[in-house]
């Protein structure tokens, strides 16, 4: 999973989410990802000049994991990071960044050339208004990025509610499973 430039003064500008709203969704994506032990990249563009540091709820949630600062816009463009990358050894690459169109979609893209396949968390990046949101959405669909929510990115990843990590997955997503449990037996009149 890679986390792309989720910093204080860029989360200033998102229109699209609340702050707090996708503040507790990138954080329940890292948190979900942390329980399922994938590998995470974390980056930020310019922290110490423009962008500010990584927003803290993240860092937190995310103790010893360092975070690559770049200056490069794609973060794929940046060798520490594209090595922190393809050094997870993984073909299946989930991204979330803000902004959706430029810090989430251009390193997809990016992975979609070099054959791999790429997933955007769309609702764990945030963007500055509806056009840029449509807009950079058409592009990686055309791209051929797999577009899809963070929760069912993480529950897709867990498969079957028997393993081990699985409601330490719900809860990373604020779904305890007793909590997931009535809302299911609600659904189904029970």
């Amino acid at each position: 999973m890679v986390l792309v430039d989720h910093q204080i003064d860029l989360m200033t500008g998102v229109r699209d989410y609340s702050t707090g709203e996708l503040k507790h969704n990138v954080v329940a994506l890292a948190k979900a990802a942390k329980a399922l032990r994938l590998p995470i990249v974390v980056t930020a563009t310019a922290r110490d000049s423009l962008w500010g540091p990584t927003f803290p709820e993240l860092v937190e949630a995310l103790p010893g994991i360092p975070i690559i600062d770049r200056s490069s816009v794609n973060a794929f463009d940046d060798p520490t990071v594209a090595r922190a990358i393809t050094d997870t050894g993984r073909t299946k690459l989930i991204f979330a960044g803000i902004s959706l169109e430029v810090c989430a979609a251009f390193p997809a893209i990016t992975a979609i050339g070099m054959g791999l396949d790429a997933y955007v968390a769309v609702d764990a990046s945030g963007t500055f208004n509806e056009t840029k949101r449509q807009a950079g959405l058409l592009r990686m669909m055309q791209a051929g990025v797999i577009l899809s929510d963070y929760a069912t990115l993480m529950v897709e990843i867990l498969k079957d509610n028997a393993r081990p990590e699985a409601a330490a997955v719900y809860d990373a997503m604020d779904m305890p499973r007793a909590k997931l449990v009535g809302q299911i037996a609600q659904a189904y009149g029970g």
